[in-house]
């Protein structure tokens, strides 16, 4: 198993990785190899104890992730690139009209009868994010190939639950 490490440098980061290891009562090298932390063999056990670990470390954004997309869904809005990623919601690809209900949903005002363009909806929503996260920010892009399509960011568990609060029924 190699995992990339992006703020430390493979020596600091395998040594970090090997002390919460160690912590952890797991019985696994980690050796730093270029860019990379390079982990020895795992026995069985061990390998549970690690996905339990990292099951647990990670199971407020995977609740967060859920209760955002369950609330999307009783809105009626697709999300279908939703999901958890490196720690972080990725909201992804949402049809231009479903990012206009999600805005709306948000607090923004009716765009008017026609479905406004990708660009308008873009700063509908992030306004209407921010306003109703209390200063949150959301990145919000127009698909380049897909001018219907708006690209959503990601958000972390504690953003995640503020919207997952102002969307609430």
């Amino acid at each position: 198993m190699t995992a990339m490490t992006a703020t430390a440098s493979p020596a600091d980061a395998a040594a970090e990785l090997r002390a919460a290891l160690r912590e952890a009562g797991l019985c696994v090298g980690a050796t730093d190899a270029d860019d990379h932390v390079q982990l020895g063999t795992l026995k069985a056990s061990d390998a549970r104890q690690l996905a339990r670990l990292i099951h647990t470390g990670t199971k407020r954004t995977l609740k967060a992730a859920r209760a955002l997309r369950e609330i999307c869904e009783a809105y009626g809005i697709d999300l279908p690139e939703l999901r958890v990623r490196q720690g972080r919601i990725t909201l992804g690809a949402c049809r231009v009209g479903d990012a206009v209900r999600l805005a709306q949903l948000l607090g923004a005002s009716s765009p008017g009868p026609e479905v406004p363009d990708a660009e308008a909806v873009r700063d509908l929503l992030a306004g209407a994010f921010s306003a109703a996260t209390g200063g949150g920010t959301l990145d919000v892009s127009v698909r380049g190939e897909d001018p219907d399509v708006v690209e959503l960011g990601a958000l972390d568990a504690r953003a995640a639950r503020r919207l997952i609060g102002a969307l609430r029924f």
